[in-house]
């Protein structure tokens, strides 16, 4: 994503021909997109993505076993006094 937004804005300035972006050949303002491309090659064909969405989901599941775990045990509690 920061690649996009690089190259959004390194476009904006280049057709703005602000500063000196203005100067710059548009092969150096547009490489910022030919990365990003390159990135999400790289990490779809890798497992990166598909890992890091595992990792995430893993975590939501276990902070929603932790929370329910804390309530029963907080309920469990309550009732024995």
């Amino acid at each position: 994503m920061y690649l996009l937004g690089l190259g959004l804005i390194l476009l904006v300035l280049k057709y703005l021909a602000w500063g000196v972006v203005a100067q710059w050949s548009w092969w150096l303002v547009l490489s910022p997109f030919a990365a990003a491309v390159a990135w999400w090659t790289w990490a779809d064909n890798t497992g990166y993505t598909k890992r890091k969405a595992m990792e995430r989901d893993n975590k939501r599941r276990d902070d929603r076993r932790a929370r329910t775990k804390a309530a029963l045990d907080a309920n469990f509690a309550k009732r024995k006094r």
